[in-house]
């Protein structure tokens, strides 16, 4: 088993069937791992009955409640690793990441050489498309936040279409990272680099979800703020968590 692909899932019944079977009609040798956080509206009774459709290649983990996005995807790194999946891939089930662009974030480690590949919508060739401008200037300001106060060289450092090599998640302490919001993807890639692993961005087209709603608000944009900070200060003490030894 080599590639898999989490999904976590939060009342997502208009988008989870269409971004499962565009995955498997890549036929790249993705699997698919939903991890729904109970959600109300079916979400995870459609996966169950896809199972079916997918045998051996879509797994569904259930949890008991809104617990977060980053828990949502530690358990689904730590649920990789125990079946040693050597590339394991975040993305979202509302089609703002394209899983046309899954084919190249794998080469960006697989034959690029990258610990992990990010899809970036801030290097050349990447955009957004449909974003309302309040959202776009929020996102811009914080890549340019989190490069000032961390030093680290992502230009998109909040992005959420993610690969990690196996080594990567290995290497890193799981269990002590801190936050599970907006913060979580930049505390991670942050963790990564100070770790010593090699980031590649790769250019992609975010696109606005058409289906479903946000999970965006102002408690986890003031966690990616205060968040930062907190990261850094305890990189520059000494004291920060997240890493183990390589």
């Amino acid at each position: 088993m080599e590639k898999l692909v989490i999904i976590p899932t939060y009342n997502e019944k208009d988008n989870v069937r269409k971004i499962i079977e565009a995955v498997f009609q890549l036929q790249q040798g993705f699997h698919v791992l939903i991890v729904d956080d109970g959600s109300p509206d079916g979400t995870g009774q459609i996966v169950k009955e896809m199972q079916h459709q997918y045998p051996d290649q879509l797994f569904i983990e259930e949890r008991s409640g809104k617990l977060g996005l980053g828990t949502a995807y530690i358990h689904g790194f730590k649920w990789a690793l125990a079946r040693d999946y050597q590339y394991i891939f975040e993305m979202d089930a509302d089609f703002s990441h394209n899983p046309n662009d899954l084919p190249r974030l794998y080469n960006a480690c697989k034959v690029g050489g990258a610990d992990l590949s990010v899809g970036s919508r801030y290097v050349k060739g990447g955009k957004t498309e449909n974003w309302p401008w309040d959202r776009a200037v929020l996102s811009y300001g914080a890549s340019i936040y989190v490069r000032t106060v961390t030093w680290m060289p992502v230009k998109d450092a909040t992005a959420g279409f993610v690969c990690y090599t196996n080594k990567v998640l290995k290497a890193i302490n799981l269990d002590a990272i801190q936050f599970v919001g907006y913060a979580f993807q930049i505390e991670m890639k942050f963790t990564a680099w100070k770790l010593g692993f090699k980031i590649q961005e790769v250019p992609i087209t975010f696109v606005d979800r058409k289906e479903g709603y946000s999970k965006m608000n102002k408690g986890i944009i003031k966690e990616g703020i205060l968040g930062v900070l907190k990261i850094q200060l305890q990189s520059l003490s000494g004291k920060y968590p997240g890493k183990t030894k390589k």
